[in-house]
């Protein structure tokens, strides 16, 4: 599962066909090597859905505070696996990165890099029903896993109205990030469908004629949709506008946004469950459905409808709202809440879930029973499911799941499940003309930068007023010659009128290569971005982030019709 050189691991070996296990009698030179590998070489040996990822590292080495860890495993079962390279290539790469040469790489390589998942979308000012307040958007990813865990959707509604925009984080591997991004838009805009509109669908469902579009997707090339799963999933989302036009029969009363981006969260949680429970004939599916139940993913979705903007969050992604005061300068309004340890009103609502005699231990250093960093995920049936149900679906399970020693093991006290909630706090906010932008994102950004410099990095983009504005230099001693330096380094970005062509591309430059100054270093923006899959994890998260615009003037004209 994990790598934990010292005290705390034991020997107990997992199967592996294809890589030899190692005890405690390695020697020491492996023994401090092992810190380093990344522990996603389990999804390339089972494929299966532990939790067993470089993320979720069960030790402290020296290169990676705890903080960033999303999962730690019990030390109980950790595993210990041969890396991709030998010691002495580490070492020799080691030694040869240490002499004066340098290599690094070119300014084109970096852009390519960089740019490689970027997409951005204008939205038509007419959109057909209505005039949009929003602009378009700005998205991209930088993997650190290999492969990405982090996953981002986008989609007009298309029998209501408004944008769904999304992050989701996964952990134990992109499974349940996976099935969230394909899946839980539609939740949500069946969710938000009148009563008439759901009936049409179920009749055309149900005399084969062709169905209502729901979503006009806008995806990235890479961002993939599932086809094996596909029936599978449209028949849980079948039987779920089944229930709402049960449920709301003869009712013709307003759709709550609010109500509608709840239920569509808790609902598609609970489908990924019971899909797990029930199993599947093809094998293929079978094992799928357990790896999205088993693996885990956090959530963090934006719905704009004209001036109303909705925010949807579960777990420990964030969204920013970018506001232009009258003097020009920018301030951030958080418009989500972590669901983790430093959320203390999330740790006080974890506590009263659970009996008295539970209260040290639900929350021990800073993790859910001591493992889990977010409080809310979607999937993670171990921290859900009872201890029966988890043994049953493991015995009955495919052999990869059974065989994993990880699937049997039960968190520590676990006593009174479920621990862990898929249901997301909803925040709403009455668009202004001052509200410039929208930036969602993964932890992997919040991480590197403070929320302030995030909006005020794109507002200065968005602008164009970055090289207007005076050099900061943060308190630091500064000789003339550095001066000059960062003056002429700002010169030649200027020339070329920005290197970026898309706002999240921009900021993710400046998460991974900025200097004590708040500037680009491009040697540490190279270096950063040179770093082998073994290390890059140790560095930095996956960064996935949206950049939504927002119309000011239609903003400003929805007011004066009030």
């Amino acid at each position: 599962m994990c790598v934990c050189p010292g005290p705390r691991r034991i020997g107990t070996p997992v199967r592996s066909s294809s890589l030899p296990v190692f005890s405690d009698a390695m020697p020491a030179p492996a023994q401090l090597f092992f810190p380093l590998i990344r522990n996603c070489e389990l999804s390339r040996i089972y494929g299966t859905a532990c939790y067993c990822h470089h993320k979720h590292l069960c030790c402290s080495p020296p290169y990676i505070p705890q903080s960033r860890l999303r999962y730690t495993p019990h030390p109980a079962y950790a595993t210990f696996y041969r890396p991709k390279e030998s010691w002495w290539q580490y070492t020799q790469g080691r030694r040869y990165a240490s002499t004066p040469q340098k290599f690094y790489l070119t300014p084109p390589q970096v852009n390519s890099i960089l740019k490689a998942n970027e997409y951005s979308f204008k939205v038509p000012e007419f959109d057909g029903k209505n005039v949009s307040s929003v602009l378009g958007f700005d998205s991209n990813q930088l993997p650190a896993n290999a492969p990405i865990e982090d996953r981002r959707s986008a989609a007009t509604c298309l029998q209501t109205r408004g944008m769904l925009l999304g992050v989701f984080d996964g952990h134990a591997g992109c499974a349940c990030s996976q099935a969230v991004s394909e899946r839980l838009f539609y939740y949500i805009a069946v969710s938000l469908l009148p009563h008439e509109t759901l009936l049409e669908i179920e009749n055309a469902v149900e005399s084969g004629r062709a169905l209502l579009p729901i979503l006009q997707w806008h995806k990235h090339p890479n961002d993939y949709f599932s086809k094996e799963a596909s029936k599978l999933y449209f028949n849980s989302l079948r039987t779920y506008w089944q229930e709402l036009i049960d449920l709301n029969a003869g009712e013709s009363s307003d759709i709550d946004v609010k109500e509608a981006l709840i239920n569509a969260f808790k609902r598609l949680d609970n489908d990924i469950s019971l899909e797990a429970q029930v199993g599947d004939p093809n094998s293929f599916l079978n094992y799928l459905v357990l790896r999205v139940a088993f693996s885990g993913a956090t959530a963090c979705v934006a719905h704009v409808d004209g001036v109303d903007l909705h925010v949807a969050n579960t777990g420990d992604s964030r969204a920013m709202l970018g506001v232009q005061e009258e003097d020009g300068s920018w301030s951030a309004v958080t418009l989500s809440n972590d669901h983790n340890a430093q959320n203390e009103r999330e740790v006080e609502r974890l506590k009263l879930e659970h009996p008295k005699n539970e209260a040290k231990s639900v929350v021990k250093q800073d993790r859910l029973l001591g493992l889990l960093m977010p409080f809310r995920a979607f999937g993670d049936v171990k921290f859900k499911w009872s201890i029966d149900l988890q043994k049953r679906v493991i015995e009955s399970g495919p052999d990869q799941l059974n065989d994993n020693e990880y699937t049997k093991f039960i968190p520590p006290n676990y006593y009174t499940p479920p621990y862990l909630t898929a249901e997301p706090e909803v925040t709403y906010h009455r668009l202004r003309p001052q509200d410039k932008f929208l930036v969602l994102a993964t932890d992997g950004l919040w991480e590197t930068m403070h929320r302030q410099d995030v909006v005020r990095i794109v507002g200065e983009y968005l602008t164009g007023m970055h090289h207007q504005q005076p050099i900061a230099v943060g308190g630091y001693k500064v000789t003339l010659g550095q001066m000059h330096g960062l003056l002429t380094e700002r010169r030649a970005k200027m020339s070329s009128v920005f290197e970026d062509q898309n706002a999240a591309t921009h900021l993710i430059r400046h998460a991974v290569g900025n200097n004590e100054f708040g500037a680009v270093d491009h040697e540490r923006l190279s270096k950063m971005l040179s770093l082998p899959e073994e290390l890059a994890r140790m560095y930095r998260d996956d960064i996935t982030i949206i950049v939504v615009q927002f119309n000011s003037h239609v903003v400003g004209a929805y007011q004066n019709q009030e």
